[in-house]
This record gives C-alpha cells, sequence and structure tokens, in this order.
C-alpha cells in the first residue's frame, strides 16, 4: 500500500516515515530501554533492589532541579545558577540547627530549616528574574553572576569546612522511605505533578508557553510577560533549593564545595533530553523526569563499568548533542 494514502495515525509506524526520522519522536524511550537493557546484560547486581534505591535517590535531585529548568528554557531562557543555588541552600540548614534559636526550640528550628533555606534560594530566583525580564539582562549572563557568586557566599557562611549533624527528622526528608521507596521519590512525582497541574491547568501555564512560544505577541495579547519570566526563575530557584536540603540529608552534612557541583549541566541536559525546546514554547515536565532518569543511569552505567567521570562529560556533552538532533526531527 502506497503510504500516502495511509490514514495520519497508521503512517507514523510506516517504514517509510519511520526510518526517514519518525524514530526520532521516540528517541527518549529507546535510549532508555537501550540503557537499561545494557545493564540488565552486562552491570553486576542491577536489578538489586538497593541499586533501584540508589538510583532513585540520586535522580530524584537531578529530577527535582530539571523540572524547574524546564520552566524557564520553556520562555527561551536558561538557568545557571541552580547548582550554587543547591549549595546556598544547603549550607543554611545547618546553621539554623547549630544556632541558639534551633538549639533552643527544636521543633521551630527543625520547620525553619526546611522553610528558610528554600525561601532564601527562591530570593535568588528573584534576583535571576528581575535581572532578565526588567533589567533584560541576557538570562546566560544573569545568571552567571550568581553562578559565580553563590556557592562563594556558601562558603562564606560555612567557613569553606563541612558541616555536620545529628537530626533524623530533618534526615527523613534524604533517607526516609514510603511504601518501601525512597522518601524523595515521592517528593519528585508530588512536585512533578503539581507543576505540570500549574502549567496545563492554570492562566499562568497558558501565559508560560504563550511567552515562550512568542514573547511579542503575547505581550500584545496582554499577558503579563514579565511576571512569569520572574515566576519561572523563582519557581526553579526554589525547586533548586528543595534539591540542595535533598542533598543534605542524604549525607547528614553540608559541603557548599561539591553540594550541586556541575547540577546546572546534568539539569539543562535532563530538560532538553526530555523534550524541552531551547527556543521556548514547550515544557514537558513529565519528559524532564525521563530526560533525568536517563542521565542518572548514564552516570550509573559509566561508573559501574569503571569508566573515568572525565569521559562521563563528555558522554553528557553527546547527548545534548543529540537531544538537539532530537528536537530537530520533532518540529519538522
Amino acid at each position: 500500500m502506497n503510504t500516502r494514502t495511509l490514514p495520519p495515525a497508521d503512517r507514523r509506524w510506516s517504514p517509510s516515515v519511520w526510518l526517514s526520522g519518525g524514530w526520532r519522536q521516540h528517541g527518549v524511550l529507546i535510549a532508555l530501554s537501550l540503557l537499561v537493557l545494557f545493564n540488565v546484560l552486562f552491570t553486576p547486581n542491577f536489578l538489586q533492589l538497593q541499586t533501584l534505591f540508589v538510583n532513585i535517590s540520586q535522580v530524584a535531585t537531578i529530577a527535582i532541579v530539571a523540572i524547574g529548568m524546564t520552566l524557564v528554557i520553556a520562555t527561551a531562557g536558561i538557568d545557571l545558577s541552580v547548582g550554587a543555588v543547591m549549595a546556598l541552600a544547603g549550607a543554611l540548614a545547618p546553621l539554623i540547627f547549630g544556632s541558639a534559636f534551633g538549639l533552643d526550640y527544636p521543633v521551630l528550628g527543625l520547620i525553619a530549616a526546611f522553610v528558610l533555606p528554600v525561601a532564601a534560594a527562591m530570593v535568588c530566583g528573584l534576583f535571576n528574574g528581575v535581572m532578565v525580564s526588567v533589567l533584560n539582562v541576557q538570562p546566560i549572563i544573569a545568571t552567571l553572576i550568581l553562578f559565580i557568586s553563590g556557592r562563594g557566599i556558601a562558603q562564606v557562611l560555612t567557613n569553606g569546612n563541612l558541616q555536620t549533624f545529628s537530626n533524623p527528622a530533618f534526615s527523613y526528608l534524604g533517607t526516609g522511605k514510603i511504601l518501601g521507596l525512597p522518601f524523595q521519590g515521592w517528593l519528585t512525582l508530588a512536585l512533578a505533578l503539581l507543576i505540570a497541574w500549574l502549567v496545563r491547568r492554570t492562566l499562568f501555564g497558558r501565559y508560560l508557553l504563550a511567552v515562550g512560544g512568542n514573547e511579542r505577541a503575547a505581550a500584545l495579547a496582554g499577558a503579563p510577560v514579565r511576571t512569569i519570566k520572574i515566576g519561572v526563575y523563582v519557581i526553579c530557584a526554589g525547586l533548586s533549593g528543595i534539591a540542595g536540603l535533598i542533598v543534605v540529608a542524604i549525607n547528614s552534612a553540608s559541603d557548599a564545595a561539591r553540594n550541586g557541583n556541575l547540577m546546572e549541566l546534568d539539569a539543562i541536559a535532563a530538560a532538553v533530553v526530555g523534550g524541552a525546546v531551547l527556543q521556548g514554547g514547550r515544557a514537558p515536565i513529565f519528559g524532564a523526569i525521563l530526560g533525568a532518569v536517563i542521565i542518572q543511569l548514564v552516570k550509573y552505567t559509566l561508573l559501574a563499568n569503571g569508566v573515568e567521570d572525565e569521559v562521563a562529560l563528555i558522554v553528557k556533552a553527546v547527548i545534548i548533542v543529540l537531544a538537539v538532533y532530537l528536537q530537530q526531527g520533532r518540529r519538522e
């Protein structure tokens, strides 16, 4: 049968369409399937529950930050400061525990250790948003400021020292389990559902996609462009702050020099692999989670098979190039 006579639903699966580029529409699932298959066949202990828990713990922080990055990219922006914001938020929690307030009022100190670091992270996002939307600074330059200074501020606050603490209630964020699965996995799912609802079911989400699709047209249509841009940077930074707290809770320690290091690379890669378009206009939240899973599986696969970290960075770069290629297929 001539493929020109096939209905659209069938043409997507015809051999000629698949070979000419239709396979790129499903590249993320293909890559994920190949990674899982490779590990099942060649990586020892991959199917053990402990391996699953480790990967969930690691992928949660990437996924949470990637969700925020996806919102920023949807407005044709970028946020290079997410790793530094993680370090800053992570540095604040142990300081609160060790303060006189935290010692005298342990319950209020625990609440403050969750709330204040995330609030501080959102202030960082507000700074980024104002720089981009009000002062019209290019996103890569605006967020580069906090990329450089944010981690420095965190190290000044901690005097460059590793901060250890013992607080089982706070550590539950990183080590707790619900129905046998890591708590941060459930938290990631809850945040993804919330942000997906925000994008798909609210006026904010419609404005967000409109601004990313055509900012000038959105402004002429009455969309609050500045507010939307500020909002996505605030949300992205807030999610980065949560991710920073998870890392601290897992380790029961805060290392400002390492917390969130190179997370901006992982988050951007996960967002792009998951379907975010650098020109804006798309916000695939669950695609970002799939992208995060792929990034984590790549890291795990290389580590488990004795590949050096330097090679892993090269592999991530290749993944981004392939993801951009897949984007071209989505727009054809």
